[in-house]
C-alpha cells in the first residue's frame, strides 16, 4: 500500500530558536519524541522501551526546518518533517510536522503526532 503525505499545523507560543533545538538535536528530541536519542553523523537512533528505529537527517535549517527518514523506508520517498512558520504580521508560531502514513493507519498516525507536540508543548511551558 502507498502512503500519502498529510502536513499538521500546531501553534506554539515559543522563539523559534528554542523550538528548533527540541526537533533538532538529540538532547532536544529525547525531551519529549524519544526515551533517548543518539546520533552519529548524520544517523540518529531513537529508543523507545524495548525498540529501537534508525533515522537519517536529510536537511536542516537553522531556525526554520528539520527532515528525517527512517532508514526502514529508505525504497520509498516519504519522511518526516519540522517546521517552523513565524505569521509576517501577528509573529505567531506554529510548528508544521509533515509525515506519511497508508490511508488505514492516517488518522492514528496524526493522533499519534497530537499527543507527541502537546508532550512537547508542556515541556516548554507554551
Amino acid at each position: 500500500m502507498d502512503k500519502i503525505k498529510y502536513e499538521i499545523e500546531f501553534p506554539i507560543h515559543a522563539s523559534p530558536n528554542m523550538l528548533y533545538q527540541y526537533f533538532a538535536t538529540p538532547s532536544g528530541l529525547e525531551e519529549w519524541f524519544a526515551d533517548r536519542v543518539n546520533s552519529r553523523g548524520k544517523m540518529i537512533t531513537f529508543f523507545w522501551d524495548d525498540s529501537e528505529e534508525e533515522a537519517l537527517i536529510v536537511s536542516r535549517k537553522n531556525e526554520d526546518y528539520a527532515r528525517y527518514k527512517w532508514t526502514e523506508s529508505e525504497d520509498d520517498e516519504s519522511y518526516f518533517e519540522f517546521r517552523i512558520q513565524v505569521d509576517d504580521i501577528t509573529r505567531d508560531v506554529s510548528l508544521i510536522v509533515t509525515d506519511y502514513a497508508e490511508e488505514d493507519e492516517m488518522e492514528g498516525a496524526k493522533q499519534l503526532w497530537e499527543n507527541q507536540i502537546d508532550t512537547l508543548k508542556h515541556r516548554i511551558g507554551a
